[in-house]
């Protein structure tokens, strides 16, 4: 969320443990003091390291309030507040004052007081019970799917809000969880599953789509590829298999039929597939016709794709103590803001003085007191 506003142009201020920082810090590859981790996910940020349960710290955060726009915070629920930070106390200081909260279940509700990260809130979303095979359990995926996009979310809803903000002169608080944007991510199950209660029931089918044929993962020569064919699209497969009559056959003339019939439409693909010497060949071969597909790559294959090199979605940074290395870019292109490769993070407290000194006008010497 805030690293998304930081490299949008906000001036936002990472308020860490005065010592350690952020315990993310020790995520990744880390070399003298800084991270991969942490520069990935909080590069663009200035870093105010100060401890909170001094009172002294505290009489300086709630002295910037009235200057700040937006507060964001990750705590557990409850935890802002008892610390003199929660939103009912800072918008009498600041009336226009934005306020998110990030939590794993949100701020209400008979979950709320539990602990959790990203994959807590899949698994109480029903997201997790339909990912992997069917005769087997359950698979994590090896990505912070929740995180990332519970924080586009959030950046989303602040964006709003401030431009609300900006029109009325009130600001309001916003509550983001993991498991409200997991659940908003079910694509067809939730209104089906209302109505037909007792009936049926969503499962996991592995590499496979369970409501539309062909979709999925396919086995080829030397990899795998992934296709998404919809009923004016089946007859591109038909042709590019060199069988068009398949999209006249009754057993695949319509999505529910396929979907039916599709242990015996995936055989017949992946056969087809396994007649060209490579995954790329065959990928081309369905390129012609037009059939929506694409190639598993790899990690190593995604980052080294031209493609995504053009349009820097993968960028090039460096970092005085890590060096070079590549980081994902915005998922967004804006015309008028170029994707940034001057990135920079902070070391703990590293930015202490201005922060004080623009925000309070405190001295290098009263900053040196505290």
């Amino acid at each position: 969320c805030t690293r998304i506003m930081a490299e949008l142009g906000a001036d936002v201020i990472k308020v860490e443990r005065s010592l350690e920082g952020d315990h993310v810090r020790q995520l990744g590859i880390i070399k003298d003091g800084m991270s991969t981790y942490y520069f990935q996910h909080s590069h663009s940020k200035r870093s105010l390291g100060i401890d909170l349960r001094n009172p002294r710290a505290k009489e300086l955060i709630l002295a910037m309030i009235p200057k700040i726009d937006v507060v964001v915070e990750n705590f557990a629920p409850g935890v802002i507040a008892s610390m003199g930070f929660g939103y009912e106390t800072l918008k009498q200081i600041n009336p226009k004052l934005v306020m998110c909260s990030i939590s794993a279940t949100g701020q209400t509700g008979p979950l709320s007081n539990r602990p959790g990260y990203d994959f807590i809130g899949a698994a109480f979303a029903g997201v997790t019970d339909l990912l992997g095979e069917a005769d087997r359990p359950p698979i994590v995926p090896t990505m912070a799917i929740g995180d990332v996009s519970t924080g586009v979310a959030a950046a989303m809803a602040v964006g709003y809000a401030l431009l609300s903000a900006e029109r009325n002169g009130v600001g309001q608080f916003l509550d983001a969880s993991f498991l409200d944007t997991y659940f908003h991510m079910h694509e067809l199950a939730v209104p089906v599953l209302s109505m037909r209660r007792g009936t049926w029931q969503p499962r996991r089918n592995g590499s496979q789509h369970p409501a539309g044929s062909p979709t999925g993962v396919f086995k080829a020569n030397g990899g795998y590829i992934m296709l998404l064919v919809q009923q004016h699209e089946f007859p591109r497969l038909a042709r590019a298999m060199g069988q068009p009559e398949l999209a006249t056959d009754p057993r695949f003339s319509s999505n529910g039929r396929r979907v039916h019939n599709n242990a015996v439409l995936k055989e017949m693909i992946e056969n087809w597939l396994a007649t060209f010497p490579d995954r790329d060949s065959a990928v081309a071969a369905l390129d012609k016709e037009r059939v929506p597909c694409g190639p598993v790559l790899t990690l190593e294959e995604a980052v080294d794709h031209p493609h995504l090199r053009e349009r820097k979605t993968v960028r090039k940074t460096s970092d005085p103590r890590l060096g070079e290395f590549d980081l994902p870019a915005m998922p967004v292109k804006f015309s008028a803001w170029p994707d940034r490769t001057d990135l920079k993070a902070s070391l703990v407290g590293q930015d202490n003085e201005a922060v004080l000194g623009e925000m309070l006008g405190l001295s290098a010497t009263e900053i040196a007191e505290l």
